[in-house]
């Protein structure tokens, strides 16, 4: 009996959830710049040979339904995720004003089917209060999640990095988001698809920190600063270009430099 090729056809994919309208009634102003962010994502991670779906302004209930299903469905290497909203520590608000615990998001991950695959979190949204009021961020409401139970639900093999640190507000313009556009704007220049995730991300850090500051009145000088939390257990380029001269060729999202790092892992205690 032929045994059927685990990998045939199957694609990198990356998932968008964007809440940029909500529903009539909650307290939570429009984003419009969250619309030009998903669909530069979208034309960027498309080019790179992701599979890639958008979602927006989905109720809190839909954010979990799309979650849950996605964490069952076949991906070659790597999945990306990107939530952007209005959010809080721990949380991000569907459209229905409802927070969404990152930690159930990211649990759904924690399973057989996704076990081998890196998975990679974009979170694009306040994680307090921390500027001043009357500034156009992605901050609301009170509901909040201990950094460090949220921080233990991040999958083995799995990366969460947020826009900003805990406690501070996310910068949103209606041109997009200093955060998701410096990610794409990373991918599109020549040579950072090709480079290791973390040194990526770092790169991504480093670009937000040092290259923008806030304008106007009240935010003049303000910073931004990403945050990463990894949880990852090898060398993955979820973005390589395979088969470039001088590229990544050959490179899978989750190759390693040695071939004993491929052992399966075994539970230990230190």
């Amino acid at each position: 009996m032929l045994q059927r090729r685990k990998h045939s056809g199957e694609r990198n994919r990356a998932v968008l959830v964007s809440v940029a309208q909500f529903d009539p009634g909650v307290n939570l102003g429009r984003r419009p710049g969250a619309e030009k962010d998903a669909k530069r994502l979208h034309r960027t991670l498309s080019k790179l040979g992701f599979k890639v779906d958008v979602h927006s302004d989905l109720s809190s209930e839909e954010i979990y339904d799309v979650f849950q299903k996605e964490s069952r469905r076949p991906v070659k290497d790597c999945f990306l995720a990107v939530l952007s909203s209005h959010g809080e520590e721990g949380c991000v608000y569907g459209a229905d004003g409802k927070p969404v615990r990152l930690s159930h998001i990211f649990r759904y991950f924690d399973n057989d089917d996704m076990d081998t695959k890196a998975k990679l979190f974009l979170v694009q949204a306040c994680r307090g209060d921390g500027l001043d009021d009357g500034v156009e961020v992605d901050s609301a409401g009170e509901a909040s999640e201990c950094s460090f139970s949220q921080h233990l639900s991040v999958p083995v093999d799995g990366a969460v990095m947020y826009a900003t640190a805990a406690g501070y507000g996310a910068f949103m313009h209606p041109l997009g988001s200093v955060f998701l556009q410096t990610f794409c704007s990373l991918l599109e220049e020549e040579g950072n698809r090709n480079l290791e995730l973390t040194r990526l991300l770092t790169r991504l850090s480093h670009r937000v920190a040092y290259t923008f500051q806030a304008k106007g009145r009240l935010l003049a000088g303000k910073k931004e600063m990403p945050c990463l939390v990894t949880r990852l257990t090898r060398e993955v380029f979820p973005f390589a270009e395979s088969g470039k001269e001088g590229g990544a060729a050959g490179l899978s999202a989750t190759a390693l430099f040695s071939p004993e790092n491929l052992k399966a892992r075994t539970p230990s205690i230190s």
